[in-house]
């Protein structure tokens, strides 16, 4: 299979009203939209659409949420201009684990028949339930995929709604680098990166994970709020949604 595990580090930077940094363990999946029954016939640990340890659920990527996650994201990639029929397309993701999952940001890398990255898909979930799709298309090529795109979705109440992302994304046999710098009037106002390892996606591999980062969907959220609360009393100023300026 050409799906596999990562594993690594994820940071934040905040640049403005002061410095604030975090650094956690981390580990994805990066599965191959064509293999996804494939995984699950392999991979005792994982279900897709249906309860085990780890599952994969349909419905918790794309908007509307999506039936099929393959279909949806060439359909996708249609109304964008492309053609994807020969394309290969990894999800980087977390996975529900006992039934429960918050991916802050999902990632979908899309080849070309040739290889060559194309496309970056970044799916970001907040904690209102909403979800939202940016499409990315490189500004040059070269060795990296980077791109820029406007703010358009709520994602933190520490920060408010203008601003500008840039993205780089590194995909190497070896390693994986996604990188999210924002700022705001041309300024730094938060840096983003996750780096990470490639692990071959096995039921011992994924065990090790499970033990090694046990309930890493749960602590994701657990630490959005535990970060939120220091942030706040440190004083950070508090946009609410719906309020956000823009």
């Amino acid at each position: 299979m050409r799906s596999h595990l990562l594993e690594g580090k994820v940071r934040h930077h905040r640049h403005r009203p002061f410095k604030y940094q975090l650094e956690h363990d981390v580990y994805y999946f990066a599965l191959d939209l064509s293999e996804l029954d494939q995984v699950c016939r392999s991979v005792r640990l994982i279900g897709r659409n249906r309860p085990n340890v780890v599952t994969l659920r349909d419905r918790d990527h794309l908007l509307p949420p999506a039936e099929d996650i393959d279909v949806a994201v060439r359909q996708h990639l249609r109304t964008e201009g492309h053609e994807p029929q020969d394309w290969r397309i990894t999800l980087v993701t977390n996975l529900r684990v006992f039934g429960y999952v918050f991916n802050p940001a999902s990632f979908y890398l899309c080849r070309d028949a040739a290889g060559q990255l194309r496309v970056v898909l970044i799916e970001v979930h907040n904690t209102h339930h909403e979800r939202h799709l940016y499409t990315l298309q490189p500004d040059r090529q070269g060795s990296a995929h980077v791109a820029a795109m406007d703010k358009e979705f709520y994602v933190s109440p520490f920060i408010d709604m203008v601003g500008r992302y840039s993205v780089l994304v590194r995909d190497e046999p070896g390693n994986l680098r996604i990188t999210i710098d924002e700022r705001k009037d041309g300024e730094p106002l938060l840096s983003t990166s996750v780096q990470l390892r490639r692990l071959r996606l096995t039921d011992r591999t994924l065990a090790r994970m499970l033990v090694r980062h046990p309930f890493i969907t749960h602590r994701t959220m657990g630490l959005i709020h535990w970060h939120g609360l220091r942030l706040w009393r440190r004083g950070a100023p508090i946009h609410h949604h719906g309020a956000a300026p823009r």
